[in-house]
């Protein structure tokens, strides 16, 4: 009989126990009256983190355990997509565009991918939740649009202290 990977378990097990942090989390954005975006974006550090302690697998474990249970669990299903679509898997995906050591690539990629997130969310919620879009928001689109890629910039920026900061932790 072979002998189990005891780093594979380990692994395993480390997924699963962030995977239900990032849970925890995402119900307690769906039942919050305000911050539901941060709520969301704070889960999305567990798959990060798994991702450095045990791997980039562990990392995609943990989002994607995360992911589907929330869409089966989770009362607001809004809160489950915007995790699964960009804030759980973009601090995981992260690590994938930084690797390639080019900065002018990583920030095209970056930002492709939360423009692609952004209007795939804006169109499916705009289907699905807001027939009539309010007329400023038509006329203000690309406002919209800007002010959002400066906090996705932010929001990029203030990820790579906090993976710093893990990872300087891990060194110890």
């Amino acid at each position: 009989m072979a002998k189990p990977d005891r780093n594979r378990n380990v692994s395993l097990a480390l997924g699963g126990v962030l995977s239900a942090g990032s849970l925890v989390l995402l119900w307690a954005a769906c039942i919050t009256p305000s911050g539901r975006i941060g709520m969301t974006a704070a889960a999305g550090l567990f798959p990060m983190a798994a991702s450095l302690y045990a791997g980039r697998a562990a990392g995609c474990l943990c989002w994607a355990t995360a992911s589907l249970l929330g869409l089966i669990l989770l009362p607001d299903k809004g809160t489950a997509l915007l995790f699964l679509a960009f804030l759980g898997l973009y601090p995981v995906a992260k690590g994938y565009i930084e690797s390639l050591r080019r900065l002018w690539l990583e920030w095209g990629l970056k930002l492709s991918w939360f423009n692609l997130t952004l209007t795939l969310f804006w169109f499916i919620f705009q289907a699905l939740f807001l027939p009539n879009v309010p007329r400023w928001l038509e006329e203000n689109t690309l406002l919209c649009y800007a002010l959002g890629n400066l906090i996705f910039a932010a929001y990029d920026l203030g990820l790579s202290q906090v993976i710093s900061r893990l990872r300087t932790h891990l060194r110890r």
